[in-house]
């Protein structure tokens, strides 16, 4: 019997200790350092040791390794492909984190159902009925898709010998454990030991794993920092359960774009891809109301029209409010205060509030001219025309300053049907006929005339 071992680990950045601190030189976290044990076997592999292999690699020139193409696994969903680069890599391991409750299990169970691979369920939370009654819901009739319930590798491991499946979804992370290690599921010695065994099989086998994993209260993944590091992609799946759309964004991805943005809306049968993110992000009312701007902005490489919502009124209190939603706060500030030296507009002892409706933040400087003028639409109490909308960065000087990839922004506001849009006159356009009109403006002066008189 080997003698057990302990070492002591922060539980929120993973850094080992041999003994108890009480603050985390790491990450300077107070009172996250816990002792575990970490006592391993020697021969710890994910295949039985009679079918394990040694394999020795050799160093080979840069220009003697062969590049072929990249073969992708198409996952029949459009929003998840894109947001991946593309489809699964094969022998790469994704990791979905996010809240409680917004949809995580529904979107990889939806997945696997659609999928026409074989495909291996993992869920160490749920039962095989309660999975079944929620793939009824969802896709009823599914030959591919095969559900275990399990939490112990080893045993998970005998059975992808068995089944031999193309991709495996294991959920989720947290609830796993190893023999190999003898501490608590959940701890960080288990996540980091079950992930590496999992890493080991999907490069062994080149088959794609895709883990869930929990997050904590702030919004970042739970479990150690080294978590992120060793797989391949993480996504964050983002929404709030009262409201029916849903957000995956890419935090890390070593096989493409992490600017992409998937949009689902949650309906009874499942998660709803949504193609058109106008339809969710721009509101159907008809009425004039001041305040409303539309942006044209670009998430990725997919252009979207968001719209932007402004309220100013007098200050009740001594201090004006700065209130923002989905939008940057000291970057509202800068632009009020832009308005008031360059433009001349008083809103020094008035409140703004600014909301980006459909509950997504934008960090694309492009949307600067729509957050002017839907607060000064407000101030003026004069709506904007329906027809118009911005896609432009406002300086400090005052000035209207080109954006990159307009002529995408501009083209997608002509396919929605909008008449007019204002772009900066530096702005090199190699559009030759378009039906849209496109107004060039320099200073903000110019655009406030223009809507406003």
């Amino acid at each position: 019997m080997a003698k057990t071992k302990t070492a002591f680990f922060c539980q929120n950045c993973g850094t080992q200790y041999a003994k108890w601190v009480g603050q985390c030189s790491a990450c300077k976290q107070w009172n996250t350092v816990v002792e575990e044990v970490v006592q391993k076997e020697e021969k710890a592999n994910w295949k039985s040791s009679s079918q394990s292999s040694k394999r020795v690699s050799k160093p080979l020139l840069v220009n003697e390794i062969s590049i072929e193409k990249e073969v992708r696994l198409n996952t029949f969903d459009l929003e998840f492909n894109r947001v991946l680069g593309g489809g699964l890599v094969p022998g790469a391991l994704v990791l979905l984190g996010g809240e409680p409750g917004v949809g995580k299990s529904t979107l990889l169970l939806q997945i696997a159902l659609k999928l026409p691979y074989k495909t291996l369920y993992v869920s160490g939370e749920e039962s095989q009925k309660q999975i079944k009654m929620r793939a009824d819901r969802i896709h009823p009739n599914s030959e591919t898709c095969f559900i275990l319930t399990e939490t112990k590798t080893q045993n998970i491991f005998k059975q992808i010998e068995a089944t031999e499946p193309d991709i495996v979804v294991i959920d989720s992370i947290q609830t796993l454990h190893s023999d190999y290690i003898e501490s608590a599921a959940g701890s960080i010695s288990q996540i980091r030991e079950c992930t590496a065994e999992l890493i080991k099989f999907a490069k062994e086998t080149n088959t794609p794993v895709i883990l869930i994993g929990h997050i904590t209260k702030d919004g970042s993944i739970a479990g150690p920092k080294i978590l992120e590091h060793m797989v391949d992609t993480v996504l964050q799946f983002e929404g709030d359960r009262n409201y029916v759309y849903r957000l995956l964004r890419s935090l890390k991805n070593r096989f493409g774009s992490t600017a992409e943005l998937g949009i689902y809306e949650m309906q009874g049968s499942g998660l709803r891809e949504v193609n058109n993110p106008s339809e969710v992000l721009i509101s159907k009312n008809d009425e004039g109301l001041s305040g409303t701007a539309i942006a044209s902005t670009v998430e990725g490489m997919r252009p979207l029209l968001i719209e932007i919502q402004a309220l100013v009124s007098t200050a009740v209190y001594g201090t004006p409010q700065r209130s923002t939603t989905g939008y940057n706060a000291k970057r509202l500030n800068m632009l009020l205060a832009v308005l008031e030296k360059r433009a001349g507009f008083k809103l020094g002892a008035k409140d703004v509030f600014l909301n980006i409706t459909g509950g997504i933040s934008v960090d694309d400087p492009a949307i600067d001219l729509a957050v002017v003028a839907a607060i000064l639409s407000s101030n003026e109490d004069i709506p904007i025309d329906k027809g118009i909308c911005f896609a432009a960065e406002v300086g400090l000087a005052g000035e209207i300053r080109p954006v990159q990839r307009v002529e995408q922004r501009i083209l997608e506001a002509e396919k929605l049907g909008y008449t007019t849009i204002i772009v900066s006159k530096n702005n090199k356009i190699g559009l030759k006929s378009t039906k849209i009109k496109i107004l060039l403006a320099s200073k903000i002066e110019e655009v406030a005339g223009n809507l406003f008189g």
